[in-house]
């Protein structure tokens, strides 16, 4: 199975995009709910955290896990690295690279506190595009506003706008999603920067990386795609049930989905 976690819904963008662009294999799933958001954490706690939402995810099966959280990618990746013994993909990287494919020269990053404030993008744009001018923004009010499943109410587009003038101001053309609950508010991002900024989705650049690391280790892929095969199921478990969880997933997946609790262990 395909291994996800985050710390609530953003992570289930992946799912959609695995969904997407890689039909027929099973994943299983992690919102950390019971600790969410990750975003307004101190670093040390986002690895500890990440460490067992990557080793519970192992012990559910998982051949390989996605970190489905910029927070996370940011700031525990090595340690996730260190901690499991199956390939570890993050969401930063993939979108950098994809940024810096399309740019014109100026970068726009939109994230939590904790993503731009470690400054990983800034640093991964300045090898990745060097002339490139990058600029970043908070938006901390838009993980909680999804998870409420405020995504297209008047008041979250007046929030979208008051965030991103800052950047409509610095004329960026190209806009890094750099949170995985952003894409959600896509239609309202879009219409707060305006036609002329292309957007860089990373749950979507992070599964096409997947999908042609997966396609380079032929017996990895073989065994994920059996497993499919045999009707292994996709499995959806949260360390805490909130009431818009199931409703916002299924709707966001396009289908019910079943969600199991689960009391993530202690360091």
């Amino acid at each position: 199975m395909i291994g996800i976690f985050d710390s609530g819904l953003g992570g289930l963008t992946v799912v959609r995009e695995i969904q997407r662009q890689m039909p027929g294999y099973p994943v299983v799933y992690l919102g950390d709910t019971a600790r969410m958001p990750y975003g307004n954490k101190s670093p040390r706690a986002v690895a500890e955290f990440a460490v067992q939402d990557a080793r519970f995810l192992m012990a559910q099966g998982a051949k390989v896990i996605v970190i489905a959280c910029n927070t996370a990618s940011a700031v525990a990746h090595d340690a996730v690295r260190r901690a499991v013994k199956v390939p570890v993909f993050e969401v930063v990287s993939p979108a950098v690279r994809a940024a810096a494919a399309i740019t014109a020269g100026r970068i726009g990053v939109i994230g939590t506190r904790a993503t731009i404030g470690s400054g990983v993008y800034e640093k991964r744009l300045k090898i990745a595009a060097p002339k490139a001018k990058v600029f970043g923004q908070a938006c901390p009010l838009f993980v909680p506003l999804v998870e409420e499943g405020w995504l297209d109410q008047p008041e979250t587009l007046a929030i979208a706008k008051r965030y991103l003038l800052p950047l409509k101001l610095r004329k960026i053309d190209a806009l890094i999603l750099g949170c995985t609950h952003y894409p959600f508010l896509k239609p309202i991002v879009q219409r707060a920067i305006g036609p002329n900024t292309r957007l860089v989705d990373p749950a979507r650049e992070t599964v096409a990386t997947l999908k042609r690391y997966l396609e380079s280790k032929p017996a990895l892929l073989k065994e994920l795609h059996a497993a499919g095969r045999r009707g292994v199921r996709d499995r959806y478990f949260v360390s805490d049930v909130t009431p818009n969880y199931r409703l916002l997933a299924s709707r966001w997946l396009g289908r019910d989905i079943r969600l199991k609790e689960t009391h993530l262990p202690c360091s």
